[in-house]
């Protein structure tokens, strides 16, 4: 690839290309079609012709969610073809405009709804790279109406861009197909792995009114323990010196503060944070160590992460604290983010002004747990089963981070 300065040619480019851009109206570049307008009475129960709508758009994909069939003989708009971009142009969230997918598979019998836009183009993998650029986003956001959340298609077709020899869209589009496809492989491996998650949390520990899990490692058998969180560990609430920019340090000697941004995606751990506070401002917070438990106690409340590292917390957390040795850590870690343990939280946070748990609210929780010996088997399963969730959400975002780098400077 070679760079370039001026503004009529993208700062990054494959080599054999020297011309510049040609700006254009992307009506002159591409055909729109229009989607199909329907009625409630026209809709059938998983047969007909399927309308693509917002909710089938993730991720630049199409994918299967709460899917519309209308009766076929209602239809009098284009059937979607191989490389057509099906693109969002209404909807009550003005964050979902512009948000598209390019189909990649055959559909037969498949049409866009009403608030989506269709476009075909005889180069559709650059096409649809270009409506991912930042320079579309900034196209969306002028047109915009003031106050129904739309873009008309009279503003959509005006919108302006710059253009390639088609040799060179080809180029690119398929750089970005590339992209794309690896992007999607680890985002389905990863999509994969949270669902099996999820799975094993309900079957490897007991549901309500349940002694044992419906499944277990060979050796183990006996009832589970039941008690209450509170007499097996130690909960206490973090605490913040206020005013706490009087604390924040950047000396060697300070003390990490622990923040819901020092959370790591797909992490479960703790390794570093992004601040320190002053060592006389420890007396003032709710100092933890490597080993605890901290749970998060309001907005995305019931989160539990486990401390690699010493610090403080504030108010924003607990501490859960192992300090009878009930169990293993890892085993402790996946308990408190089970969807039983996550069902008390909501039943018990619910009613205040503000949902959020305390100290008292969560020692009061029910829990099952088994010998330690079955607790580590446990526990190493998961941790290993995170660890792959991570590598993949960690993957991912390398991904999403290159695809956006080269969508800024490979176009104008």
């Amino acid at each position: 690839m070679k760079e370039h300065t001026t503004s009529k040619v993208p700062q990054i480019r494959f080599k054999g290309f020297e011309d510049g851009w040609l700006e254009d109206q992307l009506e002159e570049r591409v055909e729109f079609f229009s989607g199909l307008t329907y009625s409630p009475r026209n809709v059938q129960k998983g047969v007909g012709t399927l309308v693509l709508r917002s909710s089938n758009v993730k991720n630049g994909e199409i994918v299967n969610a709460d899917n519309v069939y209308v009766d076929p003989k209602i239809v009098n708009s284009k059937y979607v073809e191989v490389g057509d971009i099906a693109v969002v142009v209404r909807n009550g969230s003005r964050s979902l405009i512009g948000k598209h997918a390019q189909i990649k598979n055959r559909m037969d019998n498949t049409v866009i709804g009403a608030f989506m836009t269709g476009i075909h183009s005889e180069n559709p993998t650059f096409t649809n790279a270009l409506l991912d650029t930042p320079q579309f986003d900034k196209e969306i956001a002028k047109n915009l109406g003031a106050t129904i959340n739309q873009i008309t298609t009279g503003a959509f077709r005006q919108m302006m861009f710059r253009f390639p020899r088609r040799t060179e869209q080809t180029q690119i589009g398929e750089y970005f197909r590339e992209l794309d496809r690896l992007i999607g492989l680890h985002q389905r491996k990863h999509d994969k792995l949270v669902k099996l998650k999820k799975a094993m949390l309900q079957k490897m520990f007991p549901q309500p009114g349940a002694t044992t899990p419906e499944i277990r490692f060979k050796a183990f058998s006996g009832e589970w323990l039941e008690k209450k969180l509170g007499d097996c560990v130690l909960i206490q609430r973090g605490g913040s010196p206020r005013p706490i920019e009087n604390f924040i340090t950047q000396d060697a000697n300070g003390i990490n503060w622990v923040k819901i941004g020092d959370v790591k995606v797909g992490s479960r751990y703790i390794t570093q944070t992004e601040e320190k506070i002053k060592p006389e401002g420890v007396s003032k917070s709710r100092e933890v160590f490597k080993g605890d438990l901290i749970l998060s106690n309001s907005m995305s409340f019931g989160r539990p992460y486990l401390m690699a590292i010493d610090g403080c917390i504030h108010d924003g957390w607990l501490l859960i604290r192992n300090d009878k040795n009930l169990f293993d850590l890892d085993y402790l870690l996946q308990l408190l983010s089970s969807e039983t343990m996550t069902e008390q939280y909501r039943s018990l946070a619910a009613g205040g002004v503000v949902n959020n748990l305390n100290s008292a609210l969560v020692q009061s929780t029910n829990i099952s747990f088994p010998d330690k010996p079955e607790q580590q088997k446990i526990g190493t399963y998961f941790r290993l089963l995170d660890e792959l969730i991570t590598k993949h959400a960690t993957q991912l975002q390398k991904l999403q981070q290159i695809k956006s780098a080269c969508l800024e400077k490979m176009f104008v």
